[in-house]
């Protein structure tokens, strides 16, 4: 697990059984990509049914297309080494149930459906409508393995109680030593 938040003093470096903190330089392996952006939903108008322009802002969502939000992830895969690196950055828009309160404790758990199904699980952080979290969790895993399986995210809440609020998943058939970024819709957890 890496922290790569910068308030971290510079040069100061724990490993523990499988965290690694990737705050000193150099980053010689690693690349950064910018998140691509999207337009505001603020800025979009659509006709209703009397034809009159309504802000997106104002039409109500319930059950199933309500916004649950958007989770940030990056992946590479490390040939030489046979490991696949998953990078937790952050949660976006995140919405929850009332009855998780208003600042339940929520953390990301990740699940490899491998055959024998590989599980992490990120930190607990605050609730709020945008969470980073800035955790590396690294397996060895051959890659002919990984590229037929899915990597499914579940967003739970630790307190008052746990509860899976969310989950998100992607095929890993792309995967590959090129860094990749990918922004994944949150949706209601399956029954």
């Amino acid at each position: 697990v890496s922290d790569l938040r910068p308030s971290a003093s510079p040069g100061s470096f724990y490993v523990s059984r499988s965290m690694f903190d990737l705050r000193s330089p150099p980053h010689r392996f690693m690349k950064r990509y910018d998140s691509l952006s999207s337009v505001p939903s603020s800025t979009s108008s659509r006709k209703d049914s009397q034809g009159s322009n309504r802000s997106l802002d104002t039409i109500t969502l319930s059950g199933d297309e309500r916004d649950f939000g958007r989770l940030n992830v990056k992946l590479c895969y490390v040939s030489s080494v046979e490991q696949i690196w998953i990078t937790l950055l952050h949660c976006k828009d995140l919405s929850w149930p009332s009855s998780c309160g208003e600042n339940p404790r929520i953390c990301v758990k990740g699940i490899l459906t491998l055959p024998k199904p590989v599980q992490f699980k990120s930190s607990a952080k605050e609730g709020s409508n945008d969470i980073e979290f800035m955790e590396t969790f690294v397996f060895a895993i051959k890659l002919q393995s990984l590229q037929a399986v899915r990597l499914v995210f579940k967003i739970q809440t630790q307190t008052p109680r746990k509860k899976t609020i969310g989950e998100c998943s992607l095929a890993l058939r792309e995967l590959s030593s090129e860094e990749s970024s990918h922004w994944l819709d949150i949706s209601p957890p399956s029954k």
